[in-house]
């Protein structure tokens, strides 16, 4: 769902910047107290892995595609202010390397695809944390529902900006049923690409689950034929447990599905791609600012084979994203240590 230049006008866009701007200044603060020394290099590889996902158009309906959005799978793996910031690295990294998704357009799109996503699928998924019973099932089950409904809302929030700074004439009506009707079918792709992640995660590391903190299950016994939990042992500290593996396994396959699986993704157009050309939304659109760019549309620059230039392409985008988001993350990390040096100072004081 990512809006070109020129579907939405000056002014609604530039708004869209400020609270997308906002929203990545508040998401740096709050990420200080979501990320450790483990979670900061797993919060640019979430980044990676959400960028190789997006390469990954699947079939929805007769010539529509769709694919992953992420806010869900951000917040819930690395939480929601990281989550936001997750997905802002993504769609710059899209906008400014691979000519997907307008640079005038950047603030409507994390507004849309990332703030809006985050917010609301995180806040479900805490929800029905409270009400279903405790355990790895509930979390995975939470992550469908969350992610579920997190797209078609995607989609009734671009309607709410383009009904406020449309640039063509369309009936609001319109835009709104075909965007929402897509966009429930992509969120059921989302949803089962959420929880089968979020799972796989929690079956081998519900610690670096933010959503599953806390989580543990306890183990049983057969005592006098009952069954009764057995003495809890001391977890291991935090720090003590290497992420090495769990990073090098995700980074292996955001390689592989961008450099290889990418390749037989569906070429028809995504959900609001195939909405704009149904309506004649996309009657303004403008040439993207870095259409000129060596990976622009996800291909190499001069490279013949459309194998080799996509999957080089991919595996590129991979690359940057997780170089960029780490550092990103790191920073943050950083700032969060410095800070408490001079907490303890003034205290002291």
């Amino acid at each position: 769902m990512h809006v070109p230049d020129g579907f939405i006008n000056a002014p609604v866009s530039v708004a869209a910047g400020v609270a997308a701007v906002a929203a990545v200044a508040v998401s740096l603060r709050g990420a200080r107290r979501e990320l450790d020394e483990r979670t900061a290099p797993l919060a640019g590889l979430v980044a990676a892995f959400i960028f190789a996902v997006q390469m990954l158009n699947f079939p929805v309906a007769a010539g529509t595609s769709g694919h992953l959005l992420g806010g869900a799978l951000a917040a819930i793996l690395v939480g929601p202010y990281t989550g936001v910031l997750c997905v802002s690295v993504v769609l710059l990294m899209q906008g400014i390397l691979f000519a997907d998704g307008g640079l005038t357009a950047l603030g409507v799109n994390i507004t849309v695809m990332g703030v809006v996503t985050v917010v609301l699928s995180y806040a479900l998924f805490r929800g029905l944390l409270k009400v279903l019973p405790g355990g790895r099932r509930s979390v995975t089950a939470a992550a469908f529902v969350g992610a579920l409904v997190s797209v078609p809302a995607s989609a009734a929030a671009f309607t709410l900006l383009y009904a406020v700074g449309g640039t063509t004439d369309v009936p609001l009506g319109k835009v709104l049923t075909a965007m929402v009707g897509v966009h429930v079918l992509i969120g059921i792709g989302e949803a089962l690409i959420t929880a089968a992640t979020v799972g796989a995660v929690i079956a081998v590391r519900p610690d670096l689950v933010h959503g599953a903190r806390g989580l543990a299950t306890p183990l049983k016994l057969r005592v006098g034929g009952e069954l009764v939990d057995a003495p809890a042992a001391a977890p291991a500290p935090a720090a003590a447990r290497s992420t090495k593996k769990v990073w090098a396994a995700g980074l292996v396959t955001a390689l592989v599905l961008a450099g290889f699986v990418s390749f037989y993704a569906s070429a028809s157009p995504d959900g609001l791609e195939k909405v704009a050309a149904d309506q004649g939304i996309d009657a303004t659109v403008e040439e993207h600012a870095a259409a000129g760019s060596p990976l622009a549309d996800y291909s190499v620059k001069d490279v013949t084979d459309a194998r080799l230039s996509g999957g080089l392409a991919g595996a590129l985008g991979v690359g940057a994203t997780v170089a960029v988001g780490t550092g990103v993350f790191w920073a943050v990390r950083r700032r969060r240590t410095d800070e408490r040096p001079a907490s303890a100072q003034v205290s002291a004081g």
